[in-house]
């Protein structure tokens, strides 16, 4: 049977938990916000490798989304290192492997976030040409989508998969 009717009683990684919680907004604020961001660089990068016009509205609005992300991914990810994985970590509450990867590669996507801005500040790739930079640029856009999908595949496992469960219910021997 390929859909099943009715509810489930799946066990969640705490990435869904976040994201499942507090409806809209952690659904808009952890992954709406930094997904749309995200998906209008690589649109726009797209466009720019292809025209090789790196002036213009696109590689404004290029350059716009991708200093926000990288500043308000940072904030996520000091929030949610701080407020979510240490006490997850000091209470022993991972619900085993899949839930730590999707966590662990959703907060990796700072540093290719973080990446974007910094090479739309002038501070990485700083002696490069324009076809240069977006070089740079479109290797940390490839990187955020393999580490975005890895959480994502990751989050959205029943964690029970892997041999993981409920906070509490998971035993090492």
């Amino acid at each position: 049977m390929l859909a099943q009717q009715g509810p489930t009683n799946m066990n969640m990684t705490h990435y869904m938990e976040l994201l499942a919680n507090n409806q809209p907004w952690n659904l808009l604020l952890f992954m709406a916000i930094p997904i749309v961001l995200a998906e209008t660089i690589a649109v726009t990068e797209l466009y720019l490798l292809y025209t090789r016009n790196y002036h213009g509205p696109a590689r404004a609005l290029n350059r716009v989304c991708s200093i926000l992300v990288g500043f308000y991914f940072a904030g996520v990810f000091v929030y949610l290192l701080t407020t979510a994985v240490v006490p997850i970590t000091a209470d022993n509450a991972w619900r085993g492997i899949a839930d730590i990867v999707a966590v662990g590669f959703y907060l990796l996507g700072v540093v290719p976030l973080v990446g974007l801005a910094l090479v739309d500040l002038n501070i990485i790739g700083k002696n490069r040409d324009a076809h240069g930079k977006m070089g740079i640029h479109a290797s940390f856009v490839a990187i955020f989508l393999i580490v975005g999908h890895i959480a994502m595949i990751f989050g959205m496992m029943d964690p029970a998969v892997l041999g993981g469960g409920i906070a509490g219910n998971v035993h090492h021997h």
